[in-house]
């Protein structure tokens, strides 16, 4: 049985100037103690995928299923095996992280001593500010709270949407290593993201774009299905050095990427001193280029232009 299944999910919203479509035919099955990712930009549909799964709100077509339950018919009893983050802070501000803590152990007929050791390795980290208001903490102790709140009746899925926004990098990284501990202990794990970086960090992804499904797959996979060949490339005029890859006849794309151009070549195969030479034409200086392996990113921007 899979932990959660998707079959012709579509999800529409309308104010009086137009609608919205943000969600598309979505068909999706995630395994049983798999940390499966949802990626993509804001606005992609990736908290209306979630918030129909966490039973929130309703699909317009189509059916799914968390832990073998109908997320309409059954909502009850979803409600009761897993546990959900939002992508905004929403614990109480003026209770503390203890009575927080306490407070949605409550709601769930149980105990923090009871369901400690599920929370421990997170806990552990803000149990020193137990009685400072939750509304004073950081961004990252935030998020360690609101995570152990979701855990604390030991679900069965964790539904997180997009955990990791405006966290520095450190405890992001700290997060997602929390994330593959809970795996371990036969949790299945839902967690929509913006970034790209994190893809690599789960067992599969779900690329989404415009409310549709561009690729679900292992990152691997996604990464070696990348079509042609793909060079990152600098030189003294980046501004320039864009325009003029875009125009280039061969490019099937050319975007920004940290602090180089990403350029994609399909249909033949080229050098680094034809990328030289080519450039050297529009006057350009100091110019570097390096064939490398197409990340997520990549990958992503591929097929968005292809859809």
């Amino acid at each position: 049985m899979f932990a959660i299944t998707c079959k012709g999910i579509s999800k529409s919203y309308v104010n009086k100037k137009q609608t919205t479509k943000a969600l598309r035919d979505i068909n999706l099955e995630v395994n049983s103690s798999e940390l499966f990712g949802l990626i993509g930009p804001d606005g992609a549909g990736k908290t209306s995928l979630m918030r129909i799964l966490a039973t929130l709100i309703l699909a317009d077509i189509g059916i799914a299923t968390v832990d073998g339950s109908d997320v309409v018919r059954d909502f009850e009893l979803i409600r009761k095996k897993i546990g959900y983050m939002p992508g905004r802070f929403s614990l109480y501000q003026d209770l503390s992280v203890a009575e927080n803590l306490e407070f949605y152990a409550s709601v769930f007929n149980t105990t923090v001593n009871e369901n400690y050791e599920l929370i421990r390795d997170i806990y552990v980290q803000i149990e020193p500010f137990k009685n400072r208001r939750a509304g004073a903490l950081s961004g990252g102790m935030k998020q360690k709270l609101a995570l152990s709140c979701a855990l604390i009746h030991r679900p069965k899925v964790l539904f997180l949407d997009e955990p990791t926004t405006g966290v520095d990098a450190v405890s992001r990284i700290e997060f997602w290593e929390m994330l593959k501990r809970l795996q371990a202990k036969g949790m299945t794990i839902f967690v929509s993201t913006p970034y790209m970086d994190e893809a690599s960090l789960c067992d599969r992804i779900a690329l989404i774009q415009n409310g549709r499904l561009l690729a679900v797959e292992s990152p691997a996979n996604i990464r070696s299905e990348f079509a042609g060949q793909l060079w990152s490339v600098r030189s003294k005029n980046m501004s320039r050095l864009m325009k003029d890859l875009k125009e280039w006849a061969i490019a099937s794309s050319a975007f920004s990427f940290g602090d180089s151009i990403h350029l994609s070549i399909k249909g033949q195969r080229i050098s680094a001193s034809d990328i030289n030479n080519y450039l050297s034409v529009f006057g350009h200086q100091q110019i570097e280029a390096q064939q490398i392996e197409a990340s997520v990113e990549d990958c992503f921007m591929q097929l968005m232009s292809n859809e």
